[in-house]
């Protein structure tokens, strides 16, 4: 079977409309177990930031930081760092420790769901 010029472009349209749809779409929930996030520290998952500033009390945070959108990708005991420009924040409430940016981190809605915690970006 041989392509035309018109199904070539068709299928390829079709293929970028799904593709870009997809991308507007909602992140799905990010999960980890409340035992693997240490207390008075956070782990990084893909888009999420998920802390245990103290003992039980657990909090969700975008890994996207608010300075230049790059991703917050180190934990540094009670902060977390993006490495792209060196901003750091306080796992507690999200605040800048150090620039240079200016916004904290955006808080994410987190449940508890039978031992995980479930961080949802609503804005996403």
């Amino acid at each position: 079977m041989t392509c035309s010029r018109r199904l070539f472009l068709l299928g390829t349209a079709t293929t970028f409309a799904g593709a870009f749809l997809a991308a507007c779409g909602e992140n799905p929930p990010e999960e980890v177990a409340k035992t693997e996030v240490p207390v008075g520290s956070a782990v990084v998952l893909d888009t999420v930031i998920i802390a245990q500033p103290t003992e039980g009390q657990f909090v969700a945070y975008s890994s996207t930081c608010p300075h230049e959108f790059k991703k917050i990708t180190q934990v540094q005991g009670d902060t977390v760092r993006c490495t792209a420009h060196g901003s750091t924040f306080n796992i507690a409430d999200g605040s800048v420790l150090q620039g240079p940016a200016v916004r904290g981190m955006r808080v994410l809605d987190l449940k508890e769901e039978g031992g995980r915690l479930v961080a949802t970006d609503a804005e996403a």
